[in-house]
């Protein structure tokens, strides 16, 4: 019976490989659903990272489980191993297609971050908007004053995401304020004088977020969105976008921050143009009315009881159980 040649063998295992490797490197469901212009950019990068490391995965595990069957120990074979010193060939070929592979890498990832915008913001002023810290309370975050809701003066060009090379050196369609505080988001409007502890914006909208810190580094991240941004404190950070489908997405702190890191979360919700436009009247003449509304609540004023209390509802424990409990501690 005449064998088959080893190299046909590696033209077989290697079109198995790679039809493995790009199945199921677009067929995963890893990620979230995609809910910005910017998401399909990051996802196709990640996509093409990620076909890649299951074919090395596959040639390299493979390549183990073949030599442990075809070179394993026969019974009675005491005899020393074959002396092999060095392969040349294929020490430069494993050199090489990494090198090749993460250069490539390397130029497509810069391509992505530049259509993301990624190049732009270095020329750009920043703006933030003056928000009012009453400490000493549980509702620690209040706007003071609506009027007060203005920009500040220019203190640095910006650092982040900024416009696409589409949108380049156009305005962008909504700008929104937004400071990082332990342990909250609030969201000013500087156009309607509107604060938020949760950010809304039309969808379609290009929305341009100036980011700033008052404490300590904070990051802003919106997985559905595929971005994340620093927020830095005396350091003004950019984040632009456009919002595709409408609904409601968790925004989250990751840059550990603190004790209470874990509880800074928020959302963004996504409005279609009308219902965005209710928001925004509905919003405008609540403030109008009470400006010293709360908008948000800083987890390190409440009590130890008042902290829990969310958590442990979902949990069937009453309310005087888990005092007694906090008490006994």
């Amino acid at each position: 019976m005449q064998q088959v040649p080893v190299s046909l063998w590696t033209l077989v295992a290697g079109i198995v490989v790679t039809a493995i490797s790009i199945w199921i490197g677009q067929n995963h469901t890893l990620m979230p659903v995609q809910a910005s212009l910017q998401a399909p950019l990051v996802d196709g990068f990640f996509n093409v990272m990620f076909t890649i490391a299951i074919a090395l995965f596959l040639v390299v595990e493979g390549t183990i489980v073949l030599f442990l069957i075809q070179f394993r120990r026969r019974k009675g074979d005491d005899t020393d191993g074959v002396p092999i010193e060095g392969n040349l060939p294929l020490e430069v070929f494993w050199t090489a297609i990494p090198t090749v592979i993460v250069l490539l890498l390397g130029i497509y990832s810069v391509d992505v971050f530049n259509r993301m915008g990624g190049f732009d913001p270095a020329g750009h002023p920043h703006s933030a908007a003056h928000v009012a810290h009453q400490p000493g309370t549980a509702l620690a975050a209040t706007l003071s004053d609506t009027s007060e809701a203005t920009a500040a003066p220019a203190i640095a060009p910006t650092i982040g995401i900024g416009a696409s090379p589409q949108t380049l050196n156009k305005p962008a369609d909504l700008v929104v304020d937004v400071k990082g505080i332990q342990y909250a988001w609030l969201f000013n409007y500087p156009d309607s004088g509107i604060t938020s502890g949760e950010l809304h914006i039309p969808v379609g909208a290009d929305v341009q977020l100036n980011l700033s810190a008052q404490d300590v580094i904070h990051s802003f991240w919106v997985p559905n969105f595929r971005l994340k941004q620093d927020a830095l404190p005396g350091i003004p950070t950019e984040l632009r976008f456009v919002a595709t489908k409408p609904g409601t997405y968790p925004v989250v702190c990751a840059e550990l921050c603190g004790g209470y890191h874990g509880s800074m979360r928020t959302q963004v919700i996504v409005h279609t143009p009308e219902e965005y436009k209710s928001w925004r009247t509905e919003n405008q003449i609540a403030q109008q009315q009470n400006p010293t509304q709360v908008v948000a609540v800083n987890p390190a004023d409440l009590s130890t009881s008042e902290f829990l209390a969310p958590h442990t509802h979902d949990m069937g424990i009453s309310a005087a159980t888990l005092e007694s409990v906090v008490m006994s501690h």
